[in-house]
């Protein structure tokens, strides 16, 4: 089945570096993955009973050279990896317990203010891969702060969960998104449902305790582990509504949260569709401005060439075909970036004369995809989460009757993310937890929140909507007039000079800041 255009840092799981090795579990056995088959009940969002014991609040952490993974270099001897024991269920903190994968380089001045822990998004994506690309990018913030992050329960090295083989996922690919008759539309659901049941094998126990709620559990853990008396974070796309869960759970432990490329806490499973919708088709816009062509008539070029090649997909250099669910995946990877719109360009060109060999590169980067064939597990981690986080599951019917919304929305993006609400967490194990995540975090410090205007994946409008849920006097909203997903380190100065400043000095801007 075709992925939600979920939220991820930079939108570049092909850019992601070298790596911490193994999450380890004392859990023993195959108490876990693998284990208990049957469909447990998720119990993340009650609170955890009683104190935590000495065994996790006390743990000392091994900080070792950190090993290469996935046939990448180890990532170098600033880097230092490492293992947190948490619970397996936040709701018997005395009970099992999983490893997560930790990486830090430590500060290199000598007014350390503390850690300063990492999201890049997802949900599903790997920290500790994701830490060493991204620590050029910060290194400003390296002066005073350890660099840290970590791979979220169920995700790389913790516990990570992969729900089908690489040769099922290449058969998956030729799965219609968008079903046209009964029998495509039966492919469909069939192929979610048994998506759903291969993550169920593989992570047995585990599948019920992956949400946004028990990750925020695990990160005050890791603050307090780190020896930080606040926490300080820099979350990233997804990694912002996993800071406003964090903050709404423990706004007295607040210290200085940056939130970019800000999520829409206010919007449920249809509304964050529709949210992409409207953001991948304004980007679109903006890039077909750029070629000089006009945005309507571009639109409707693109979407007669997806017509095109759902009716008969194209040849490839490679011997595979270019579907239309690929060919559309091709065509969102360049929108996350304005330097990467010249390659769209080229791609479209191509397919245009009937060959479909570049977008279907581009589909492959997005997808994880290397030239033997073998898959990342981003997107299986990313459901998992994401399923157990959202109550909400459309139905067909409802769907269909959405359907011409969609459309209107977006002639490219919006029939691919309609068909999605009903597809994504379709036929799912477990139950979700919540419509939209409580993020309301009265008394907390200031949280600064970056919004781009020209940003695909989480629109603009979601910092504000962030703002106003996290409180008057909490959420700050920072305004930049630019393209892509996130606005730190891509190109403005008054931006990454408003977010050193913040995390650096404390220096909170007035709130609706606008950088040009």
């Amino acid at each position: 089945m075709w992925r939600i255009l979920r939220w991820t840092a930079a939108a570049a799981a092909a850019l992601l570096v070298a790596g911490c090795g193994g999450g380890s579990s004392d859990r023993g056995g195959n108490e876990g993955k693998g284990a208990d088959t049957a469909p447990p009940s998720a119990s993340s969002a009650s609170p955890p009973s009683g104190d935590l014991p000495s065994s996790l609040t006390s743990q000392r952490l091994d900080w070792h050279r950190c090993m290469g993974t996935g046939g990448a270099a180890a990532p170098g001897d600033d880097w230092r990896c490492a293992t947190l024991k948490v619970p397996l269920d936040w709701a018997r903190p005395k009970g099992a317990t999983i490893g997560l994968a930790l990486i830090r380089a430590q500060a290199t001045g000598r007014d350390r203010i503390g850690s300063l822990l990492f999201n890049f998004g997802g949900p599903g994506g790997s920290g500790v891969s994701m830490m060493p690309y991204y620590g050029s990018t910060a290194s400003s913030l390296r002066e005073r702060y350890d660099l840290v992050s970590w791979d979220p329960r169920g995700v790389g090295a913790s516990e990570g969960i992969r729900c089908r083989a690489d040769r099922e996922i290449q058969a998956a690919e030729d799965v219609d998104a968008t079903p046209d008759t009964p029998a495509e539309e039966k492919a469909y659901f069939q192929d979610v449902t048994d998506f759903g049941k291969g993550c169920q094998k593989a992570a047995g126990r585990l599948l019920a305790h992956v949400s946004t709620t028990d990750t925020a559990r695990d990160m005050d853990l890791m603050r307090q582990v780190l020896g930080d008396a606040r926490m300080h974070y820099f979350g990233i796309s997804y990694g912002t509504e996993l800071g406003g869960v964090y903050a709404h759970l423990f706004p007295e432990r607040v210290g200085r949260l940056i939130l970019d490329a800000v999520v829409d806490p206010t919007a449920d499973t249809v509304g964050h569709a529709e949210n992409q919708a409207r953001g991948f088709q304004r980007a679109l816009d903006d890039y077909l401005k750029s070629t000089g062509q006009d945005p309507e008539l571009g639109s409707r070029k693109i979407a007669a060439l997806l017509k095109r090649i759902d009716a008969r997909p194209l040849p490839t250099s490679s011997g595979r075909k270019l579907t239309q669910t690929l060919a559309v995946t091709g065509i969102v990877l360049p929108l996350y970036s304005e330097s990467s719109w010249p390659r769209l360009t080229a791609a479209l060109k191509s397919a245009q004369a009937g060959d479909g060999s570049q977008l279907l590169a581009l589909a492959d980067d997005y997808n994880e995809r290397d030239s033997s064939g073998r898959y990342g597990t981003t997107s299986h981690s990313q459901r998992a989460i994401s399923c157990l986080d959202d109550k909400q599951r459309p139905t067909l019917a409802e769907t269909k009757r959405r359907l011409a919304e969609f459309e209107r929305i977006s002639p490219v993006f919006g029939d691919f993310l309609g068909w999605d609400t009903a597809g994504w967490c379709h036929g799912w194990p477990i139950p979700g937890q919540f419509d939209t995540p409580a993020v309301g975090a009265p008394g907390a410090a200031p949280i600064l929140l970056v919004g781009n205007t020209g940003d695909p994946a989480t629109p603009y409008e979601g910092a504000r909507r962030m703002a106003d849920e996290l409180g008057k006097g909490v959420g700050v909203e920072l305004t930049w007039k630019g393209e892509g997903h996130g606005a730190y380190g891509n190109g403005s100065d008054c931006v990454d000079s408003t977010v050193n400043a913040y995390l650096l000095k404390g220096t909170v801007p007035k709130d609706g800041t606008v950088c040009s």
